[in-house]
């Protein structure tokens, strides 16, 4: 379980990842194309009901998101297989990191103990970050909804 709790204004802890459709996508090498920084998010389960609704809220708002010159990342703890298939089956655009060791998610703070139905276990806390080009977390939302929050982040970042 993380103990960690990142904070506006600190560094972003940097990875490197497979990614959904071959290759790794690695932090520090995205900030470096992308003009106003990189949004990551961290979501529980590729083709749950939840973070399908957010990964194509995403997916809609990805035109946006590119033209203010920001990229997009989204990291669960799914295997390669299973974000391909995610991917594929939503058109996602941006790419689709597989944490399955759930090392970087540890290292965000995003795992930890959650609570559903009254029931408490160990999971990913939907979680989601906007990153500036020389590496600083500007915006950190721990335990967002799936809905609504995208347009959320557009309206934070005048998208």
């Amino acid at each position: 379980m993380s103990d960690v709790v990142l904070e506006e204004g600190q560094l972003a802890p940097d990875f490197t990842l497979p990614v959904a459709g071959g290759g790794t996508v690695t932090l520090s090498e995205e900030l470096t194309k992308h003009a106003r920084g990189v949004v990551v998010y961290f979501y529980p389960k590729a083709s749950t009901p939840g973070c399908t609704k957010q990964a194509c809220d995403f997916t809609d708002s990805f035109a946006g998101f590119k033209a203010a010159g920001y990229g997009v990342i989204g990291i669960s703890p799914d295997s390669v297989a299973a974000q391909d298939r995610f991917a594929e089956k939503y058109s996602v655009p941006f790419a689709l990191a597989c944490d399955e060791d759930k090392a970087v998610s540890v290292a965000w703070g995003t795992w930890g103990e959650k609570k559903n139905y009254g029931r408490i276990f160990l999971g990913i806390r939907r979680s989601t970050f906007v990153v500036a080009p020389d590496g600083t977390l500007t915006k950190v939302a721990y335990n967002v909804k799936a809905t609504g929050h995208v347009a959320r982040l557009r309206k934070e970042l005048g998208i």
